[in-house]
């Protein structure tokens, strides 16, 4: 049954109503007016990694829980990027919990991601400030390649000399293996060989003998290791006794300084009592050389003459030191 022009005209504004509702309701919930009661938060990055109002907000990589509001500079620092998002107040956004840029797929718009928090971590405020996992794209990769590219090429070199230098010990190496230096090497293992042969008796006697010093080794250590036991036990003795007789060695050892304090005096007063008395020692001196002389002189008078002892007529006078003509 065909519908009259009116109907119609009804029908189609009706359908254009809806279509229009719904592009308005659409456009309400990508810009967040739906989701003014919800909790909003902060992230500072060195990157925003695209992300722009309405961008998704996911948790831990499920589905969407929030919506970007708003990406700007940051007016403190102009070298980041400030974030703010608003997320369901379902979500247990924590105060540990951080936030990063990430992808479904490489080829998917990136969305910010929340990694949730340690179950024992408070839940975040709103209007807190999440820790931000920095954001390295395309372009940084490929800057830091770029950066790359010079040590690489030093690296290929390097490689490309360290192949050249194989290259030339492979080639020495094949030299040294030729034809001859195998014949050569072949007649020195077959001299080898023969001199083996012919000396195995004596390297025999002499593995034997190496064999006899070595049975003869094991009691002469074992005798050393006793006489190293002994020795550490004796000085262990001896520290024992001198800890045990510390007190008086180290009186006797303050006796023998004072005696030494004590000689070193007397002797030095035995300097200045010589230094003093010099002039009377040497007359002393004198004189008793002097008497010694004149004993000599008596006493061969005596022997020669004994009859002086009884009679001596006039004698002459005496004088220290000078022998008379008589007593010659």
């Amino acid at each position: 049954m065909a519908l009259s022009p009116r109907r119609e005209r009804a029908l189609v504004g009706l359908f254009v109503l809806v279509a229009a509702g719904l592009l308005v309701a659409t456009l309400f919930s990508l810009s967040g007016l739906f989701g003014r009661n919800k909790p909003i938060y902060r992230a500072y990055f060195n990157n925003a990694g695209g992300l722009g109002p309405g961008s998704e907000v996911r948790y831990a990589g499920g589905p969407p829980v929030g919506r970007v509001v708003s990406v700007h500079p940051d007016p403190r620092n102009l070298s980041l990027m400030e974030v703010e998002f608003r997320v369901d107040p379902v979500i247990p956004v924590k105060t540990d919990s951080k936030a990063r840029i990430s992808n479904i797929s490489p080829l998917g718009d990136n969305f910010l991601e929340i990694v949730p928090g340690t179950a024992v971590a408070p839940r975040a405020a709103p209007g807190a400030v999440l820790p931000a996992m920095n954001y390295t794209s395309f372009g940084d990769l490929t800057a830091e390649v770029s950066d790359l590219a010079p040590q690489a090429s030093v690296l290929l070199r390097n490689l490309n000399a360290r192949v050249v230098e194989l290259q030339v010990t492979v080639r020495r190496v094949n030299e040294l293996l030729g034809s001859g230096n195998r014949q050569n090497l072949a007649a020195s293992l077959s001299e080898v060989r023969a001199m083996l042969a012919e000396n195995r008796a004596p390297l025999h006697s002499t593995l034997n003998h190496l064999d006899a010093g070595s049975a003869k080794l094991a009691p002469l250590l074992a005798d050393f290791q006793m006489t190293a036991n002994k020795a550490n036990a004796a000085l262990s003795h001896i520290d024992a006794t001198v800890q045990e007789n510390r007190p008086n060695l180290r009186q006797a050892v303050i006796q023998m300084k004072s005696a030494l304090n004590s000689v070193t005096a007397l002797t030095a007063q035995l300097n200045s009592l010589v230094n003093a008395n010099s002039d009377n020692l040497d007359a002393i001196i004198d004189n008793m050389r002097d008497a010694t002389d004149n004993l000599r002189a008596f006493t061969e008078t005596i022997k020669t003459r004994p009859s002086a002892l009884i009679r001596f007529p006039s004698p002459p006078k005496h004088e220290p030191g000078v022998v008379s003509r008589d007593q010659r």
